[in-house]
């Protein structure tokens, strides 16, 4: 079984919505937005991100627009 790096993945985390519990967690991120029909903030290229707009309507609009 994989350790997680929490630490380590904090300071590499693209999510900029700080006062995230999950932040770090890759696991918990992933099932959290899998659960709410979304997609995590670090698929997000920046400027999308920054939206906070987690949907997956918004990860297909931003790579469609962008192909």
């Amino acid at each position: 079984m994989t350790t997680c790096r929490v630490e380590e993945m904090k300071r590499i985390c693209a999510c900029t919505y700080e006062p995230c519990p999950r932040k770090g967690r890759c696991c918990e991120c992933v099932e959290y937005h899998r659960n709410n029909g979304e997609i995590p903030g670090c698929f997000f290229p920046p400027d999308a991100e920054k939206t906070c707009d987690r949907s997956i309507r918004r990860f297909v609009e931003t790579f469609r627009s962008k192909a």
